[in-house]
């Protein structure tokens, strides 16, 4: 039986934490399988990476290509198609050999398991830091789970959105979950962080950030400077990770 391969397109993918935890798990497992990172600039070279490996399972999708992917593929399921956004793709051969391409989104289920046991009573409101592929998935994760959001964006988009220079310390108060889904504070640049007044940030406030390379990002170094509860995207990614082992394995139509 051929080596079953599975991979990653987005770009740049130095810092993918998916073909280590993959292949870790492969050789781990004794699973005759192999995960590939496909770095692609422009996701229509996506035909191209699927042109030359006819033997990929499934693929993942990250950064910048989780939205602009959605139109490349055969079917959405409702999940991907409400959040806009694509980050695992299943691949289906039918009995006559064609290929369909069905987008997923594990990216919320794997939010929402990671940051519900961090929340209380109190935790009504979040402000969602960027507004790209992943913002999408975290919004409709915080609004599963009960909390009413509020987007902020360096340039203000429409009204469920606020501009950085427009958080007063009144909104600091009310919003007390912040989820950063921008790269600023990613590795190389780890001296960056979203522009928000951490000073008034008090112990009653949770900093998420989807970022997990470094341990620590400044976002959350400043959060913590005030009492504030923080975590990193790791167990995230581990979540989501597992969910889309079972999406690509499941038999279910």
């Amino acid at each position: 039986m051929m080596k079953k391969k599975y991979g990653l397109i987005g770009y740049p993918l130095g810092h993918s934490f998916s073909k280590d935890y993959f292949n870790k798990k492969f050789s781990s497992e004794c699973i005759d399988a192999e995960y590939i990172n496909f770095e692609i600039k422009t996701v229509d070279e996506l035909k191209f990476v699927l042109r030359e490996n006819p033997d990929l399972c499934g693929l993942n999708v990250t950064l910048p290509h989780k939205m602009n992917v959605i139109p490349l593929l055969d079917r959405v399921t409702d999940n991907a198609r409400n959040i806009g956004a694509v980050n695992v793709i299943k691949f289906i051969r039918g009995k006559s050999g064609k290929l369909i391409l069905e987008g997923h989104n594990s990216d919320i289920t794997g939010f929402k398991q990671s940051i519900e046991p961090m929340l209380n009573e109190t935790h009504r409101n979040a402000l969602i830091l960027g507004t790209g592929g992943a913002s999408k998935a975290i919004y409709h994760g915080l609004k599963q789970l009960g909390l009413d959001c509020l987007f902020v964006s360096r340039t203000k988009e429409d009204d469920s959105s606020i501009t950085y220079e427009e958080i007063t310390p009144e909104i600091i108060n009310d919003y007390t979950v912040i989820v950063n889904t921008t790269p600023l504070g990613m590795f190389p640049n780890t001296n960056s962080c979203p522009d928000i007044p951490y000073e008034n940030l008090t112990t009653n406030h949770i900093l998420y950030d989807l970022i997990y390379n470094p341990d620590e990002t400044l976002f959350m170094k400043k959060g913590k400077l005030y009492g504030a509860e923080v975590k990193n995207g790791l167990e995230m990614l581990l979540l989501q990770a597992f969910i889309s082992w079972e999406i690509w394995n499941s038999t279910l139509p």
